[in-house]
């Protein structure tokens, strides 16, 4: 049986950032990979 669209997102794992492992707050339309405090720490 498929699973409905709902569900399938609800269900996928949080991105966590591959730079320190903190949980990343998703957006609409950010395709971002880390999170807030690594981005800034490379714009230094």
């Amino acid at each position: 049986m498929l699973q409905s669209p709902v569900e399938f997102f609800r269900t996928l794992p949080k991105k966590v950032c591959p730079e320190c492992g903190q949980q990343v707050m998703e957006q609409a339309e950010s395709y971002l990979q880390e999170c807030d405090r690594c981005l800034s720490k490379k714009v230094e």
